[in-house]
């Protein structure tokens, strides 16, 4: 559930001309994403995995429990001691996400801040770009087009979710996922301001398919503090109505304990299910989110594989 307070920033124009505003935001979308991308994989540069592969990666020196087929002698020839040659990891796994561009994510508090859902595309946008960079396969896991690798469905996701930010949202809080094999990986950028329980037995059903992955919680920086002051009308994007409050500071402290026990719900979750859960806000550069949820997703990626 979402109910924000009803200012000039939430529009009440038609469809065509919402989709018009938004559409006119994409290349803006399509450039943030590439200079977060770049960025995150300077951060990154150099963080490679050993593995099975044909791709050289290194040589180190043989150890104890080394089998003696791994060694290389012609590397070895040259020194006093063993070495072994290390290759890089090739094995491509398959990655789903899903940015939530439902109405709640609409919201922006401030005109110099960025929607939600537009922080959202950001992020989904980099990642599948670092994703594609290294060779893993990426789908939408609310789009029937199966996980592929490549420049081509770079192209195809970011045209999709750009559709759908265009265009009149609907009712569904939570994706309806394809039958996903097991530890293959999702990965969920929402504000998750949904039914409690209905949440977590969405997320629930994923993990007991043996299924990794990656909470990112985005919020205003309005909605995690509720700043507002006396008489407010709080406007709800999805079916929860309206609420006019006489003294809006007198819902903060319940506000805030409900949030926080969300987020904590999610951390146990996430915990349990070996998961990851992240909270980001709009107010902060993407970079430093985008880091540390890829960084995640490279010491999990191939864990059980």
């Amino acid at each position: 559930m979402s109910i924000i307070p009803d200012t000039p920033t939430t529009s009440d124009s038609p469809a065509r001309a919402q989709g018009e505003a938004i559409a006119a935001s994409f290349p803006p979308l399509l450039v943030a994403a590439d200079r977060v991308a770049s960025t995150v994989a300077q951060g990154v540069h150099g963080r490679r995995r050993v593995g099975q592969g044909e791709t050289f990666w290194q040589y180190r020196r043989f150890e104890f429990g080394d089998s003696p087929q791994q060694i290389d002698w012609r590397r070895s020839a040259r020194s006093d001691h063993l070495y072994v040659r290390q290759t890089e990891w090739e094995a491509a796994q398959s990655v789903w996400l899903w940015p939530d561009v439902s109405a709640s994510m609409r919201y922006h508090s401030n005109r110099n801040l960025p929607e939600k859902q537009e922080r959202a595309a950001v992020l989904t946008l980099a990642l599948a770009s670092l994703l594609t960079r290294g060779g893993e396969r990426i789908a939408l896991l609310d789009k029937p087009e199966p996980p592929a690798t490549g420049r081509a469905v770079l192209d195809r996701i970011a045209m999709s979710v750009m559709r759908d930010m265009s265009r009149e949202p609907d009712n569904e809080e939570l994706p309806v996922p394809p039958p996903l094999p097991r530890y293959s990986t999702v990965v969920l950028i929402s504000d998750f301001l949904v039914e409690e329980e209905k949440l977590l037995e969405f997320l629930g059903r994923l993990a007991a398919r043996g299924v990794r992955g990656h909470l990112l919680q985005i919020l205003d920086p309005s909605e995690v503090s509720l700043p507002f002051r006396g008489r407010t009308q709080f406007r709800g994007l999805e079916s929860e109505g309206d609420l006019l409050v006489g003294r809006a500071e007198a819902l903060r402290e319940s506000y805030r304990e409900r949030l926080e026990h969300l987020q904590s719900e999610l951390r146990i979750f996430a915990r349990r299910a070996q998961w990851t859960y992240a909270c980001h806000h709009t107010d902060a550069r993407p970079e430093p989110a985008m880091l540390s949820l890829f960084t995640n997703m490279a010491e999990t990626l191939h864990a059980r594989s």
